[in-house]
């Protein structure tokens, strides 16, 4: 009768403890698996959009013709576009009022571009630390879950006469289930945190470097018009 036992079999006959345990270890696994696919998919649509607007802000087009077209969806900006749209904005601002001072107009300005970064980088970055702490402790909570399990069997077989193999192995079955478990909900989280992470650093890398680039065109911009003076 026992070799004929499934693994749901084994798990509905657990105690109520082990149960429990199997149960957060699967709510553990689905949503670290929703935020996976999530964040998966927010990180492509952010490379995507960085790409296409690069390619707009290095076509030749004219800048102010670019913040206005910007500044038409300003509630839905994200990335190079947020950052491009925060230091032409205060750029604007204090080159009308700091046109004899381009340092201050300059320094005001990357200091806007930062804030925006920083934003951003938050952004992308939202959910990724819970991965890490799936990956991190699930493996623990199935050990936790094993140990119940193998204490369980062990002390019904203590009780019983004439102990046999059979009679305890699926108590320990089901308490190896808990570490299985803690495992399949722990190597995706890690996995996926690790290529995620790299997927944020290299967004950030390149949210960066359309910072410097754009600081130097607005560098020269800004010099440019207080020598005309």
């Amino acid at each position: 009768m026992n070799s004929e036992l499934t693994v749901l079999d084994i798990i509905l006959n657990s105690g109520a403890l082990e149960i429990m345990v199997m149960l957060i270890l699967l709510g553990m696994s689905i949503a670290s698996w929703t935020m996976i696919i999530k964040r998966s998919q927010v990180l492509s649509e952010a490379s995507r959009k960085a790409i296409q607007f690069e390619d707009r802000f290095w076509s030749g087009i004219d800048l102010s013709q670019l913040y206005k077209e910007v500044q038409a969806r300003k509630d839905d900006l994200t990335g190079s576009e947020q950052i491009f749209y925060s230091g032409f904005k205060e750029f604007a601002r204090l080159h009308r009022s700091n046109d004899k001072v381009p340092e201050a107009v300059m320094e005001g300005t990357s200091r806007a571009m930062r804030v925006s970064l920083s934003k951003e980088v938050d952004e992308l970055e939202t959910n990724l630390p819970f991965l890490a702490t799936v990956g991190s402790i699930s493996p623990y909570i199935g050990l936790f879950g094993t140990v119940l399990g193998i204490m369980t069997a062990f002390i019904a077989l203590g009780a019983m006469k004439q102990p046999t193999l059979a009679t305890v192995a699926p108590g320990i079955a089901g308490a190896l289930i808990a570490t299985a478990m803690g495992l399949f909900a722990a190597i995706p989280a890690v996995m996926f945190y690790n290529r995620l992470t790299n997927k944020v650093s290299k967004l950030e890398h390149t949210y960066a470097t359309f910072m410097e680039e754009f600081s130097s065109i607005l560098h020269r911009q800004a010099f440019a018009a207080n020598q005309e003076k």
